[in-house]
């Protein structure tokens, strides 16, 4: 083995070493977020696994953003996005057995659920995910004063929704 070798073989296991500790520190949090704001655990799983494997091919440059989970929760989120859409060209009258995303209390759930898509991938990021304004933003492809004002309305939307609950 010449030198050369040597060195890509060495930094190619550093590289992938790097993505092993990001995938398992990672997955879990964007899959659960992704299954709250898709509204289905399957779905968020298979969406996770599909931005991993992208965020893995790309990894030389994804690993420099300021916000690598938040590049693959985005990835994701299009992807299964773009996956339903597709299904419902093909089959419109299927419909989707819904699988609940992993949380305590289904009206809380319900009441993500009535939120339009725009503001649950708001209140996902920033609540699930505790990623800041700026992260978020940067994951949604958003102006941060976009971020505060979506957070705003689904917060209070969601407060109403679930008043009964005091």
């Amino acid at each position: 083995m010449t030198m050369d070798e040597a060195e890509e073989a060495t930094t190619t296991l550093r590289v992938v070493g790097d993505f092993a500790d990001f995938y398992r520190t990672s997955y879990e949090p964007v899959a659960k977020a992704l299954a709250y704001a898709l509204g289905d655990v399957e779905l968020g799983s298979e969406a996770a696994d599909e931005a991993m494997a992208r965020a893995y091919a790309r990894w030389s440059k994804v690993v420099h953003y300021d916000n690598p989970a938040g590049w693959v929760y985005r990835v994701g989120l299009n992807w299964a996005r773009s996956v339903h859409r597709r299904l419902a060209r093909r089959l419109p009258f299927v419909d989707r057995d819904v699988v609940e995303p992993p949380c305590s209390d289904p009206e809380v759930v319900a009441a993500l659920r009535r939120l339009d898509a725009r503001h649950r991938d708001v209140v996902v990021c920033r609540l699930l995910l505790d990623w800041s304004v700026e992260e978020t933003a940067e994951a949604l492809d958003l102006a941060p004063g976009t971020v505060k004002s979506r957070l705003h309305h689904a917060l209070r939307r969601l407060a109403v929704d679930l008043s009964h609950l005091r």
